[in-house]
């Protein structure tokens, strides 16, 4: 049987059950809370996320993938925390987010490569903490140099230790298939990688270019309605399983426990819909009200996160 790691430890695939596959528990700016400790009470959102992977839990989604990288403030031992008092299986990521650490700059692909397998064949800062899936990604300027490096990099760290990855994107401005482009460059079989935020557009033919080449649809932004409001969301998911695309696409909102980018009340109040509980509150029965059937929410949510997750081998 095959297995992934999880913050808490190595679990067999078919533990994963109902997996959200792009989501955050913490994102904090590297540095301030170091030397501005005041914007940051620890115990409290320690509290505040297990409350709300709690709550997550009993709604019956037993794992969530956490994207995010050290770049955006990643801190294991938060996270693992967080999992073991919830009882939610946490998924953690290696890689880089778009805004490149300068330290980078200088760096080779291969130096920055064997960074992200170290983090998944020994572990995190320090720890035996294991990453189970590799982030990378491209914005609004696309893929610039030093993303280029980061996307080489990914691929290599995929090749060497077959732990699949998922990107974020900027789907209005089609990013996605440039990723394809460069991890095609390297090697890389595209049918082990999860092209992010696909959510964001409802452009069936650019959607259908990516899956036609083999990736995974990141269907994973519920929530963020200034990108795409829930409506078209939910009728682009169920035209896609019209066209037989269902076992493509996995859901998930690209959420997150705690976030220093805005203040929470900001983010309340602008996007009230972009929580944990979202999808299987409000979204599942959106979709089985299109005509989504229970056997292909079933399949975009438990199966496919599953079969991205085997047989993860190097090559």
């Amino acid at each position: 049987m095959a297995t992934v790691n999880t913050v808490t430890g190595p679990i067999e695939t078919s533990e994963l059950g109902f997996t959200l596959m792009h989501e955050h528990i913490a994102v904090r700016s590297p540095g301030v809370a170091e030397n501005f400790p005041s914007v940051w009470n620890r115990a409290e959102e320690i509290e505040r996320a297990v409350t709300l992977l709690r709550d997550l839990g009993a709604r019956g989604v037993r794992t969530i993938v956490d994207a995010t990288t050290a770049d955006i403030g990643r801190d294991i031992d938060f996270v693992a925390e967080v999992a073991r008092r919830s009882g939610m299986q946490v998924i953690a990521a290696t890689g880089l987010y778009w805004d490149v650490p300068r330290y980078f700059f200088s760096r080779s692909v291969d130096v920055m490569a064997d960074m992200f397998v170290k983090e998944i064949n020994e572990g995190i800062a320090g720890t035996q903490i294991k990453a189970g899936v590799i982030k990378c990604a491209t914005d609004e300027a696309g893929a610039t140099e030093q993303l280029r490096k980061v996307l080489r990099a990914c691929a290599r760290a995929h090749r060497a230790t077959g732990v699949p990855i998922t990107t974020h994107t900027f789907a209005a401005g089609q990013t996605g298939t440039e990723q394809q482009d460069i991890f095609e460059s390297e090697g890389v079989d595209l049918s082990r990688v999860i092209i992010g935020h696909c959510g964001d557009s409802k452009d069936i033919d650019y959607l259908s270019r990516i899956i036609g080449r083999g990736s995974y649809i990141g269907m994973d932004r519920f929530g963020l309605d200034m990108f795409l409001p829930t409506a078209d969301r939910v009728a682009t998911i169920a035209q896609l399983c019209k066209m037989g695309h269902t076992d493509k696409m996995i859901l998930s909102h690209d959420a997150n426990s705690y976030m220093d980018w805005f203040e929470r009340s900001l983010v309340e109040m602008t996007v009230p819909d972009w929580h944990y509980n979202f999808i299987p509150d409000s979204v599942i029965p959106a979709l089985l009200d299109s005509g989504v059937t229970e056997d292909e929410i079933r399949q975009m949510t438990v199966e496919t996160p599953r079969r991205i997750f085997e047989g993860c081998q190097p090559y």
